[in-house]
C-alpha cells in the first residue's frame, strides 16, 4: 500500500486546485466575455467590477484558447499591495459579483464549493492500492481533481465512508447485492438476444426469478422503502445478500466494470450538479437508441476504421407500482471493452490521458515519454484522424449528436502509446436531430422521445463543445505542456482536419463558420451552477476560436506563450 500524498507530493495541493478551478470558470465565463482579464509579465489578472476586486495568478503556461495552466495561491490587490487569498475567500468573492450581476442569491454555491474542496482532500489524503497493473481501470481511477472547468467538480453528498467504500478514487472493489425477483414483477427489455445474460450469468436464482443486481450503496439507501418491503414480505423479491465477482467503479461511480460488462446502476447521490439516477425514460430510451445507432455505428465503423460505439442493449429493474423504485434500481446493461477493441490494443479514458496532473499511469506525458515534437504531432495527427471525422459525420450525415467529452471517449493505442482506435460510449448524452429521425420519434412514447432530441442550433453547439473546447483542446493542453512551441502547429492541425472534413460534407455553412474561427461555444457550467438549472438546460458562453488563420500565423512568427523554457 503507497499513500495518495507520497505518490502525489509535489502534484498540486487541495487548496490551489480548487482555487484554479474557479478561476478558470470565472475566466471562461464571466470576467473574460465581460472583458476584465488581462495576461501580462506571466500572470493572469481578473478583475470583479461590481465587487470591486482585482485577482491574480501565477501562469505556468498560457493558452491560445484561454484554458491557461496557472500555478501557486491566488492573490488580490489591497491599496497597491498583492496580498494572498485562500480558496474560501475566492469562492466568496465569486458569490458576491454572481449575486450583484444576476440578482439572485444562490445560498448553496459556498458549501458546494466546500464539498468539493472536502472531495479532493479525500483524494488526495486517502490511500490507495498500488494500482492493478490494468491500463485501463487506472485510467478510470485516476481523476483526482475532476472537471477543470466546473466550479465544483468534486461536490457530492453521501457519508465519507461510503465513499471511501464505493469511489474510483480508491480503487475500490466490491460485490454486487443481488435480489431475485419475481417474473411479474420485473420490467426489462433487450435490443439483441442475449444482452440480459451480462445479468444472469452472475447467480442462478429460483424458477420463475430473475437476477436483478444492485449497487450496494444504492441498496443501503433504498432497502427500508415500503413497497419493497412489502415485496420482500410477499416474497416477490428474495434478498440474495452480496455474491458474484468483484465490480470497480469507473469515473462515473455508479457505472461499474468487471472485465467484461459496464453495468450503470442509479445511484441517489448527488455529484456535481446532478443526481446520479436512471430515469424511467432513461432506461427505455437507451435500448431504443442502441436499436436506432446500429446502423449509424456500422457505417461510422466502414468508413473511418478505428471507430466505434459501445452499445446499451438491455436494462432491467424492479416493476412494483413505484417509481422511485423503478429509476432507483434500474440497471443499464453496457458492452465492456472486448467487444470492440482490436487485439493487441489497450483502451484508456480520453479524459485521464488528458488530466492536467499525471496522477496515473497513462497520462499522455507518461505515454509519449521522450518524445520529441515531431513524434508529438504525429501522435496528434493520428489522434484527431480518429476522433474528429466521425462525430462530423454522425451530425452531418446521420443527424446524430455524439457526446465525445473526455469522459464519454476510450482511446485504444498501441504498444508504443499511439493511437488506434476511439470508443464513443454513454447514450444518456446521444441526441438525434428531429429532422432526420422524425418517424422514429413519432413511434417512441413523447417522454422518451423528448429528451432523446436537440434541435439544429443546440446539437452543434453539443458537438462542438464536446468535440473542441472540452475534449480537443484539453488534449492538445496536454501535448502542448510538454512541447508549449507547438500549440500553434497544433492548433493549425485542427483547423486542417475541421477544412478537410468540410470539403467532405459539401463545404455546410456551420463547418465553414467553424474553419473560418467564428467563436466557440462553452458549456457555462459556473453560471448553469448559480442559476441552479439542470445540466440537460445548461446555457453556453462564446469564446475566442484559435482557429483564425491569422491568430495562427502570427502566434507561429513569435515568442510562444509560455512562462518556461
Amino acid at each position: 500500500m503507497s499513500s495518495a500524498p507520497t505518490a502525489l507530493a509535489g502534484v498540486a495541493s487541495a487548496d490551489h486546485v480548487v482555487a484554479h478551478t474557479l478561476l478558470n470558470c470565472l475566466l471562461r465565463e464571466v470576467s473574460g466575455p465581460e472583458h476584465q482579464t488581462a495576461v501580462t509579465d506571466g500572470r493572469l489578472l481578473l478583475r470583479l467590477p461590481r465587487c470591486g476586486v482585482l485577482l491574480r495568478a501565477e501562469l505556468r503556461r498560457a493558452s491560445l484558447i484561454g484554458a491557461h495552466r496557472l500555478t501557486g495561491p491566488v492573490a488580490e490587490q489591497r491599496d497597491g499591495v498583492w496580498t494572498e487569498i485562500g480558496w474560501q475567500r475566492l469562492a466568496e468573492y465569486i458569490h458576491r459579483e454572481l449575486e450583484l450581476r444576476t440578482g439572485v442569491r444562490n445560498d448553496e454555491f459556498l458549501g458546494q464549493v466546500a464539498s468539493s474542496h472536502a472531495g479532493v482532500s479525500a483524494a488526495l489524503d486517502t490511500e490507495r492500492p498500488a494500482a492493478s497493473g490494468d491500463a485501463y481501470m487506472d485510467s478510470e481511477q485516476s481523476l483526482l481533481f475532476g472537471h477543470r472547468f466546473h466550479p465544483t467538480p468534486k461536490a457530492r453528498t453521501g457519508a465519507s465512508e461510503d465513499w471511501g467504500r464505493y469511489a474510483p478514487e480508491t480503487r475500490a472493489r466490491f460485490p454486487l447485492h443481488h435480489l431475485a425477483v419475481r417474473e411479474a414483477s420485473v420490467r426489462e427489455e433487450s435490443a439483441v438476444p442475449g444482452a440480459l445474460a451480462a445479468l444472469d450469468r452472475q447467480r442462478p436464482v429460483p424458477d420463475g426469478y430473475r437476477l436483478l443486481p444492485a449497487h450496494p450503496w444504492q441498496y443501503a439507501m433504498l432497502r427500508t422503502h415500503p413497497a419493497l418491503l412489502a415485496a420482500l414480505d410477499r416474497g416477490d423479491v428474495l434478498d440474495l445478500g452480496p455474491g458474484g465477482a468483484p465490480f470497480e467503479p469507473t469515473a462515473s461511480v455508479r457505472t461499474l466494470y468487471d472485465g467484461r460488462d459496464f453495468l450503470k446502476f442509479s445511484l441517489n447521490v448527488r455529484i456535481t450538479n446532478c443526481l446520479r439516477k436512471n430515469a424511467e425514460y432513461e432506461l427505455t430510451g437507451a435500448v431504443a437508441l442502441t436499436r436506432l445507432l446500429e446502423p449509424v455505428a456500422t457505417d461510422l465503423a466502414a468508413r473511418f476504421p478505428g471507430t466505434d460505439l459501445l452499445r446499451e442493449p438491455a436494462y432491467r429493474t424492479l416493476d412494483l407500482g413505484s417509481r422511485e423504485l423503478a429509476e432507483g434500481f434500474g440497471v443499464i446493461v453496457r458492452e465492456g471493452l472486448g467487444a470492440r477493441l482490436a487485439p493487441g490494443v489497450t483502451g484508456l479514458l480520453a479524459a485521464a490521458v488528458a488530466d492536467e496532473y499525471p496522477t496515473g499511469g497513462v497520462h499522455l506525458g507518461r505515454l509519449l515519454d521522450g518524445a520529441g515534437p515531431a513524434e508529438a504531432l504525429a501522435w496528434w495527427n493520428a489522434y484527431l484522424a480518429l476522433l474528429v471525422p466521425p462525430v462530423l459525420a454522425a451530425y452531418f450525415d446521420h443527424g446524430v449528436v455524439l457526446e465525445p467529452h473526455l469522459q464519454n471517449v476510450v482511446l485504444g493505442v498501441d504498444a508504443d502509446g499511439m493511437p488506434r482506435q476511439v470508443l464513443f460510449r454513454d447514450l444518456e448524452g446521444t441526441k438525434l436531430l428531429p429532422g432526420h429521425h422524425a418517424a422514429t420519434l413519432a413511434g417512441l412514447p413523447d417522454d422518451v422521445a423528448g429528451p432523446m432530441t436537440y434541435d439544429r442550433e443546440r446539437g452543434w453547439d453539443r458537438v462542438v463543445y464536446c468535440l473542441l473546447v472540452n475534449h480537443v483542446a484539453e488534449m492538445l493542453a496536454a501535448l502542448a505542456d510538454r512541447h508549449p512551441r507547438l500549440e500553434p502547429e497544433l492548433w493549425s492541425a485542427v483547423r486542417r482536419t475541421l477544412a478537410g472534413r468540410a470539403e467532405a460534407h459539401g463545404n455546410p455553412p456551420l463547418l465553414r463558420a467553424l474553419v473560418a474561427g467564428v467563436p466557440l461555444p462553452a458549456k457555462a457550467n459556473l453560471l448553469t451552477r448559480w442559476e441552479r438549472k439542470a445540466d440537460r438546460d445548461a446555457g453556453y458562453v462564446r469564446i475566442a476560436s484559435p482557429l483564425v488563420s491569422d491568430l495562427l500565423s502570427e502566434a507561429a512568427r513569435t515568442e510562444p506563450w509560455s512562462t518556461t523554457p
